[in-house]
């Protein structure tokens, strides 16, 4: 991810700068630690794969207490400095906003994200690291978009049990959101090169 400051500027701004700059801005922006690095826009795959899960969830989580969010809604990580916009957020306790503006999120129970070949190492590194400060989190799963692949982390007090999954035929379960994915439903549609 590239940051948007330049060699000839270098200052950091505080989350409340941050903000007020996100919420004029026409683009997202994460924020990390005072700098705010440019979010790229996302592949067709990309789209095609956020898109099949956010339905899936809509469908088994309509009549639950549960809600489902796409990639516009912004995640807190307080114990990081981190704000940033998973891919497919679900929480199924109150929601918790930083403000009344009601665009940040501090209590995910699942994320999501799509990996593209810029953020992959970074989703799976620094971004993973900060999100397992959030006491609310119990599953983070990583979607490749270039081949059949699902990781899936489950959170085991203190441990994460990862688990792949690499066949259409496989399916795999959210125990926090009692919820099941096929591979077969996130991957519709999308051709590998």
């Amino acid at each position: 991810m590239e940051t948007m400051e330049t060699t000839a500027t270098r200052t950091l701004l505080t989350p409340e700068e941050y903000l007020a700059r996100e919420r004029k801005a026409l683009t997202k922006s994460e924020y990390r630690d005072g700098r705010i690095y440019a979010m790229p826009g996302a592949s067709r795959k990309h789209n095609l794969i956020t898109a099949h899960i956010v339905g899936e969830f809509y469908i088994q989580l309509r009549d639950r207490s549960c809600e489902v969010y796409p990639s516009d809604m912004r995640v807190k990580v307080s114990a990081a400095g981190l704000y940033t916009y998973p891919d497919v957020i679900v929480v199924c306790d109150e929601p918790r906003f930083d403000d009344t503006h009601f665009d940040t999120l501090l209590n995910p129970t699942v994320l999501i994200e799509v990996l593209s070949p810029s953020t992959a190492a970074y989703d799976r590194g620094e971004k993973f690291t900060s999100y397992q400060k959030l006491d609310s989190l119990c599953e983070y799963v990583l979607i490749s978009q270039d081949s059949v692949c699902v990781e899936h982390y489950l959170r085991q007090e203190q441990d994460w049990d990862l688990t792949e999954f690499r066949s259409l035929d496989d399916v795999f379960r959210l125990v926090s959101i009692d919820c099941e994915l096929s591979l077969q439903a996130i991957y519709a549609k999308v051709q590998f090169s």
